[in-house]
């Protein structure tokens, strides 16, 4: 169980911070950086949150939690000496369940004939929004993978690959199972 006794603790003023195994890093290294990405699709999602309920909201309430196992599993890379401690990773099972969702929440969708523009109804509006953050949190996390090599789950950048999947899918799902989407329409403007 974690505590946080003291919320400030001075330790970052110097511009780095501490990583779960041990180590800081620089604010502007990368896995700082796709860490601070996953935190900010968490943040989207909750906002999405308020304008869900039902199953729409389990979901996103469990991607949530998710999310947090996933900034864990980035926060501490693996290294030279094994830990002290059992590192919280994202596991396959984790990915296979949002398959199972994008699935279910699928099967209820008309196919797409053109691309969605993000609008339509306030959740949808806001799980598309999540949508785009979690595909930034992505491109960060292969970036990672790409720079320190082994030192990325694949599991992780399966994970958000997935959830920005399942976020689209949710995003039609709350605009009435599609018949409130925003469809593009190429060249509607010239």
């Amino acid at each position: 169980m974690v505590r946080l006794n003291r919320i400030y603790t001075r330790t970052g003023d110097d511009g780095t911070t501490g990583l779960t195994g041990g180590g800081r890093r620089f604010k502007h290294d990368l896995r700082v950086e796709a860490m601070g990405v996953v935190d900010e699709t968490n943040a989207a999602i909750g906002l999405a949150r308020l304008h869900t309920d039902g199953e729409i909201d389990a979901v996103l309430a469990r991607a949530q939690n998710d999310l947090f196992d996933l900034g864990a599993d980035l926060s501490t890379p693996a290294g030279p000496e094994p830990l002290p401690f059992e590192p919280l990773r994202i596991v396959n099972a984790q990915v296979e369940r949002l398959e199972r969702e994008i699935d279910a929440f699928n099967a209820a969708l008309p196919p797409l004939r053109s691309f969605v523009l993000p609008g339509g109804l306030p959740a949808a509006a806001a799980l598309h929004l999540a949508r785009t953050v979690c595909r930034r949190a992505e491109r960060v996390a292969v970036a990672l993978s790409a720079q320190e090599p082994g030192q990325v789950s694949p599991a992780v950048v399966r994970y958000l690959n997935r959830l920005s999947d399942l976020l689209f899918v949710l995003g039609r799902a709350a605009n009435g199972n599609g018949a409130q989407d925003v469809l593009w329409r190429p060249g509607a403007n010239r």
